[in-house]
């Protein structure tokens, strides 16, 4: 069983940037694929980008297709999100989560651990 906690959350103005990391322990991060996710109040969570275990494909929602990056480092356990040109339709509580599947999947149903979540608040 992987843990999984997530920081670099905040406030910034549209068109800022912010790097958000995903930090594993207690299982084999390298065998994972790695999703994040977002929620805003009164919606549904949905998908934002994922990655595979060994980073050779990436996956991405077309809400944020060239303004966010994922990216991992299996040597660090960590997962980043790098997020440029924010909106303030970005603000949300982000999540990862770990899959064990070794298909890239963007459900998050499908996914089996989570973290807790970090809020990002973009102003206008």
């Amino acid at each position: 069983q992987v843990q999984l906690v997530e920081s670099g959350g905040g406030v910034v103005q549209a068109g800022g940037s912010l790097r958000l990391s995903c930090t594993a322990s207690g299982g084999t991060f390298s065998r994972y694929n790695i999703g994040w996710f977002r929620q805003a109040p009164g919606l549904e969570r949905e998908f934002v980008a994922a990655i595979t275990y060994s980073a050779s494909r990436t996956e991405y929602a077309d809400s944020v297709k060239g303004r966010f990056t994922i990216s991992r480092d299996n040597t660090k356990n960590m997962v980043y999100l790098q997020m440029t040109s924010l909106k303030p339709e970005d603000t949300a509580v982000y999540s990862c989560a770990a899959d064990r599947n070794f298909l890239l999947r963007t459900a998050p149903r499908l996914y089996d651990y989570w973290g807790q979540g970090t809020q990002v608040t973009v102003s206008s």
